[in-house]
This record gives structure tokens, C-alpha cells and sequence, in this order.
């Protein structure tokens, strides 16, 4: 039986309002036996949704509220949400981790307030310069990890062995995987493409320990010919939002086909069940919980517009992320990797 783990869940940050946080948390916990929760926010509309919502006694009894006055805007600067906004139901969820009285957040909220938060509360691991973004992408075979997917818009050649090291670690602990393979993003495969930085992170990473099989163009990221996929920020974030336009044009698409005629609409009633399949394996749902990576303790975005459903699976993300304990991976293999650089390194 898994260790039991508790998730602050920061109530009142996403798009949908405090109510997807609640149906979120019990749908998880009817789900996992071992998972508590804790929704931090506005107390007595938290208490005033959960006396509403229908769950076992079993569930509700692993269910409690933590009360939070302010709230993170989308609009708020990092800066001004860490400074002026400590009783935020972001900064509790936090906070309660650093106190140990939780195991891992989860937050819906602005992510580049609760990057600047949990960076400021937690502090970084260590030989970790900067938190990175890391989420799993649907593939053809399995998931491919991919980070950074916006925390740093630029990043140095030592910034990207540490995502690899992250990355590699993360895939490990998660997986099982011993020797995952570690690519990074470039405009070819071929040694002489890329800008300088890419190039020194390569030779960064092919002294480290990790299992380097080179570059990887932008069509890998879900063709799964590798499991942890290294970039800046910039590069990333722009990569996953053209994937999920794309996803969407293609759904939009197919149902403007099916819908097209009767003759259309009769294929599609046909071939409803393997169009339903499709869609489970491409919804974006379970895929929603991406980590905020290289922190003392474990933080998990999830995306804004959420629904209970994919925002519940954020919180079993950080609840998989507890049981594997996902830090004490990334803090040994990042020490391991960075010590076998160094000779490359005060090469470059």
C-alpha cells in the first residue's frame, strides 16, 4: 500500500472559480484511497460548495479547508503577487508545503506568480539555477517529456544539462525507466545546426551520465523516438501551444466532414466507438499537470481553463510525484551529472 499523501490545493486561482476545485478533489479522492486534500481559499464558500456536493463519508473525512484571504490575479506581476500578496490562497498552498504540512501543491493560478512564489518559499535544489516547466505529451508509443515549456526564455548551455539531469530524473522515478533517452531540440539532427548554446549543452550533456542520443527536430516531440526533449523556454512554449492548435483544427475539421451530409453523418455514427477511442487518447485532460521542476519540494501547474476533470488529474500527478519522491531523484542526479561536465565545461 502506497504511502498516504496530502495536496494543498490552491482553491481559488483557475479560471473555472473555486467549484471545479472542489469537484477536482473529490473525484480524486474517491479515486485514491491514500490521498488527503487540503482546498485553500475563501473558507466559507469552500465550506458553503462541499456541503452541496454529494461524496461518501470516507471522502469527505480526507477532505479539509485551509482559509486564504487574497487571491492571484492573472493580471498580477510575479513581483507584486510575492510581495503584497501573502495571504493569497497561491502563497498558502506553498507555504504549506514548506511547512511540511503538506506533501505537494497544485494551483491553477498565474504561473508565473507561482513560479516566482514557489521559488521565493521553497528554494531551489541544489546545483539548479532556475525551476523549469516540464509536462508529459501524448506520442505515438507512450508520452514524451519535454521542458522548458516557458519558465525561461533564455537559458544557458549549463541551465540545459540541468533540465536534462530534471528531465531524466523526473522519467525515472515516474516510469521506471533506468537509461531514459535524452534529446535536445534543435532546427536538425545533424552536429553542425544549432545556435552556440545548443551546441556547448550537447557537449555538456554527452559528458554527463545521462543517455544523450543528440538532436531531435521539432515532428519528435510526439513521434516518441525519445523520452525527455531539452529547450529553452521560448522554443517550448511556442512548440506545445502550436501541438494544441493543431489537435484542435484536426477535431475541428472531422467534425465538419462528418457533419457535411446524411451519407457523412452515418460514417460518422459507424465509427463513433473508434472515434471515441481517438479522443480518449488525445484528450488533453490527462495530460494536464505540468512540474514545476528543481524546487525543494513539489509544485504542480495546472492549466487555467481546467475542467474537474483534468485539473483532478493535476493532483494525481503531484500525488504520483510524492510516492516516487521526484526531488531526491532530481537532486542526485543532477549533482552526478553536473560533476561530470565539469572537465567540458572550463573547456568551453
Amino acid at each position: 500500500m502506497q504511502q498516504p499523501v496530502k495536496i494543498a490545493v490552491d482553491a481559488m486561482s483557475g479560471d473555472g472559480g473555486f467549484g471545479v476545485a472542489v469537484d477536482a478533489a473529490i473525484h480524486a479522492l474517491e479515486r485514491n484511497p491514500g490521498l488527503s486534500v487540503v482546498l485553500v481559499g475563501d473558507a466559507a464558500a469552500l465550506q458553503a460548495a462541499l456541503a452541496s456536493a454529494v461524496s461518501a463519508p470516507a471522502v469527505r473525512s480526507r477532505l479539509a479547508v485551509h482559509p486564504a484571504s487574497e487571491v492571484v490575479t492573472m493580471e498580477d506581476a510575479p513581483a507584486q503577487a510575492l510581495r503584497h500578496k501573502k495571504d493569497s490562497s497561491m502563497r498558502i498552498a506553498v507555504d504549506l508545503v514548506a511547512e511540511h504540512a503538506a506533501d505537494a501543491c497544485v494551483s491553477a493560478g498565474n504561473t508565473g506568480a507561482l513560479m516566482a512564489t514557489a521559488k521565493f518559499v521553497l528554494k531551489m535544489l541544489p546545483g539548479v539555477e532556475r525551476p523549469a516547466i516540464v509536462t508529459a505529451l501524448p506520442a505515438i508509443s507512450g508520452a514524451t517529456h519535454v521542458l522548458d515549456l516557458g519558465a525561461n526564455a533564455e537559458c544557458t548551455a549549463e541551465q540545459l544539462l540541468q533540465f536534462a539531469a530534471m528531465g531524466s530524473a523526473l522519467v525515472t522515478a515516474l516510469q521506471g525507466i533506468e537509461q531514459p533517452r535524452v534529446a535536445l531540440l534543435n532546427i536538425g539532427q545533424e552536429a553542425i545546426k544549432g545556435n552556440a548554446v545548443v551546441k556547448h549543452a550537447a557537449e555538456l550533456i554527452q559528458a554527463s551520465p545521462l543517455n544523450f542520443v543528440g538532436y531531435v527536430e521539432g515532428d519528435s516531440l510526439f513521434l516518441h523516438p525519445v523520452d525527455v526533449v531539452v529547450c529553452d523556454g521560448f522554443v517550448g512554449n511556442v512548440g506545445l501551444k502550436v501541438g494544441e492548435g493543431v489537435a484542435q483544427l484536426i477535431g475541428t475539421f472531422m467534425r465538419e466532414e462528418f457533419m457535411r451530409s446524411w451519407s457523412s453523418r452515418l460514417v460518422g455514427l459507424v465509427a463513433r466507438h473508434i472515434l471515441h477511442r481517438l479522443a480518449a487518447r488525445i484528450d488533453p485532460r490527462v495530460y494536464n499537470g505540468a512540474t514545476l521542476i528543481g524546487l525543494r519540494g513539489i509544485v504542480v501547474k495546472s492549466h487555467g481553463s481546467a475542467d474537474a476533470v483534468a485539473f483532478g488529474h493535476a493532483i494525481e500527478v503531484a500525488m504520483h510525484e510524492v510516492w516516487q519522491a521526484v526531488p531526491q531523484h532530481i537532486e542526485r542526479l543532477v549533482a552526478h551529472s553536473l560533476q561530470a561536465a565539469q572537465p567540458v565545461s572550463a573547456a568551453g
